[in-house]
Order: structure tokens, then sequence, then C-alpha cells
């Protein structure tokens, strides 16, 4: 038989989330098949099978998180049988670590620094969401012998194999996301505890792309210092362009939006002020400052918000980036999109298009520094350059920034030039769109 391993699933994945086993129990699969869908904080995506082999066991459920190399499921050659995973499978425990079988939540990170550490995570206290995190780890591997809790002691605690084990929340902590030093002061919080129901309450599970996504609004809202700034924009030569141009644009199979004409007006925004398209790299203590324009264009799904990219944008035209747009909302949408379309974003454009609002403070997709936020565009009347009032059209934007990366200053100043383009679309033109 042969131990089925949650692979390597991409750069820096440390843990996924199973969603969907394709075969069951008995199941027979052929080398190369998918086997099981697996759920990242990047993308979902389907992990075959190594060899061709009957399904002998399951050893991770949906809905677990899972860290790489963790047994997930057991393969074997002939009539179906659910068999226990070998012995070799689960080292011993010591018999100095605490009897219970209280399943313990942590991070993979955490886990593998207790092991190395000699550290029982039962000893541990947890955090609000009822976790151990690499940092308490570390602040009781750094603790003074008299300071560490009686049942404390140098154990063999095997990795996290069994579903019982799995990770429940979040992917590892790192140093930009989860300063120790600032944990280290705040007292920890109970374990969250469960919530009454009563008769006639829908329970929807928590899991899958809801929980990604909150795991990355979370890890975004207490790590960035967000602030917004908002401009309204009379875009009544813009509206009067891509009327225009919607003909033209629907001979070549491009349905024309304004989303197009505000990511390129982004582009040329942020190449006059690099530090918006940024990331701030605290464990190495620089900011990097990226020279590609992959923005990411925010879709709503079934199952969620979703971001997919479009990379190079500073290359492609205003139909080229239309035609993008459309293909990657549609993958977003029938969950075809791959994990390179999903990832690799230096800026974020959110727009919720007819129904866009008059103001909202979007959420950074994190680890960008940027995200701009596109309101409704509404007909009302202006006062024009001779204090006529017309009819026009205005549109707010509001552009939520990291404040330890980008100043007041600087944002501001991004968003009049953002304004600019969109104000006067000629001067696309002008910079060959």
């Amino acid at each position: 038989m042969l131990e089925f391993k949650l692979p390597e699933i991409g750069e820096g994945v440390v843990e996924g989330e199973i969603v969907r086993w394709h075969k069951q129990p008995g199941d027979f699969v052929q080398a190369n098949e998918a086997l099981v869908e697996v759920m990242t904080d990047k993308a979902t995506i389907e992990v075959p099978s190594p060899i061709s082999a009957t399904l002998q066991q399951i050893l991770a459920q949906v809905g677990d998180i899972c860290a790489v190399e963790q047994v997930i499921a057991i393969l074997g050659n002939g009539a179906a049988q659910v068999a226990a995973p070998p012995a070799a499978a689960a080292p011993s425990v010591s018999a100095s670590a605490p009897a219970t079988n209280e399943p313990v939540l942590a991070t993979p990170a955490a886990r593998a620094l207790a092991r190395e550490s000699g550290i029982d995570l039962r000893s541990l206290p947890q955090d609000e969401r009822g976790r151990i995190t690499k940092g308490d780890v570390l602040r009781a591997r750094d603790a003074a012998p008299s300071e560490l809790s009686p049942r404390t002691a140098p154990a063999n605690l095997p990795p996290p194999r069994a579903p019982a084990a799995s990770p429940a929340a979040a992917p590892a902590a790192s140093p930009a996301a989860s300063p120790v030093a600032a944990r280290a002061q705040a007292p920890a919080k109970p374990a969250a505890k469960p919530v009454a129901t009563v008769a006639g309450d829908e329970e929807i599970p928590f899991r899958g792309m809801r929980r990604k996504i909150a795991e990355g609004m979370v890890r975004s809202y207490t790590t960035a210092v967000h602030y917004t700034y908002v401009e309204q924009i009379n875009v009544t030569r813009l509206v009067r362009l891509r009327a225009d141009a919607k003909a033209a644009a629907a001979e070549q199979g491009v349905s024309l939006t304004f989303l197009p004409f505000i990511v390129k007006a982004v582009v040329h925004a942020l190449k006059k002020f690099p530090i918006v398209n940024a990331e701030l790299d605290e464990a190495g203590g620089r900011i990097i400052v990226k020279k590609r324009y992959n923005i990411g264009v925010a879709a709503a799904t079934d199952q969620g918000l979703m971001v997919p990219v479009v990379h190079g944008a500073d290359r492609m035209s205003i139909l080229d980036i239309g035609r993008e747009i459309a293909r990657l909302g549609e993958a977003a949408r029938t969950g075809a999109c791959t994990r390179e379309e999903l990832t690799g974003g230096t800026f974020t454009v959110s727009s919720l298009g007819q129904i866009g609002g008059v103001l909202a403070t979007p959420i950074i997709n994190f680890p960008e520094v940027g995200i701009i936020g596109v309101h409704a565009i509404r007909k009302v009347p202006i006062v024009d350059e001779r204090d006529n009032i017309v009819i026009g059209h205005l549109m707010n934007l509001s552009v939520s920034l990291d404040h330890r990366v980008v100043d007041g200053f600087e944002g501001a100043n991004f968003l009049q030039e953002v304004r600019r383009f969109l104000e006067d679309p000629n001067l696309l033109l002008l910079a060959g769109i």
C-alpha cells in the first residue's frame, strides 16, 4: 500500500482544505486521474493520483485543513479493503505526554516547531479562534523553565496526519502578518464558543471559499494600516467615448464596459506613483516596488469574491483588457481559473457595476498596498467651466491604501492622476492607450 500525501501545490503554500474527493474507498483510480480537490489560499486545485491503484482509505474528510506532506489517503492494489494505515504512519508518543486524545488546533509551522522544541501543544494557551500559532510556541520555548506549564515536557508528538488533528483555521503565520513581539503583549483570548441555534435557523458550513475569503480579510485588516481617500470624478467625456466605441468594440467581439478604461488609467497612475504598486517585506526590512503591472479585478461568484489577475495590463490595449476581463470573469464564475490567473497581482480594482453605490472602503488585497473601489455613474446637474448648469455624469472612486507604505499625500496624488485620465480620456490616446 502507498501513503498518499498532500503534495506541494504552490510556492509558499503550507496547507490546503479538502474540498471534494473524486473517488471513494473501493474505487479504482488511474495514474494522473484527479483524486482529490484541494483549496489553498491561492486557488482550488485537482490533485491527481501518482499511480493506478484502488483507493483503500480516506484519512482527511471534506472540510479538513491538511498540511503539505500530511497523509490524506491510502492507496493499494487489488480488491478494496478499508485497512488501517501502516504502523510507520504514526510515530509513538512519549510516555511523558498527556494521555488525553483531545484534538489540538495548530498551524503546521506551530506543530513543526513544537516537535523540534519538545513542547506539548496541549499545554499552551489558545487564541480567540481556539488554535495555537507559531508565535505561541516561540514564547513557550523562550520562556524560563519555571514559567513553563508542568505538563510541558519533551515529547515526540506525531505530525498532523489524522483529520481530528488537522489545523482548523488560517495558513501558517509569517512575521509580516503576525509579529511575535506584538502578540506577546496581548493576553490570550478564550476559545470561541459554539453559537446556539433555534428552530428555523439555517446553518451554512463555514468552509471552502468562504473560509478562505474570511482568512484573507482578517489577515489584511489586522496587518495593513488601512486608510481611504475618496474623489468625485466627472466622467461625462468618458461616457460619451465609451458610447461611441461600443459598436466598434462589438465588431471585435468585446462588450465594452468602463472597467478597461479604469484599469488603464490606474496603470498610468501607478507608473507615476510607483510606491502604490509595492509590497512590504517586514521580515526582510524592505519595500519591494513592482515594475510589473498585474491588475486584479474582483469578481463576484456563487462561491464568493474572487480576484483574477490581468497580467501585463500595461502592454494591453483597451479592447485587449476588456476581452481579458470578460474571459477571467467567466472563468471565475465557473470555477475554471488556474492558479496563475489568481496570483501575482500588484494592485486591485473592485467594482460593483451598476449597483456600485455612493461610497465604500474596500479592504486591501494583501500583500498588495492598494485597492481602488469603483462606484456607480450617475447623471446629475453639474456646473461647467463657464458656470453653467448642465447635465453630466459623476462617479466616486475610493482608494484604500496601506499607511505603512503609502503616505496620505502620495495616495491622494495617485487618485488625482487616475481622475485626470478618466475626466479627459483623450490623455489615454496621447499616452498610447
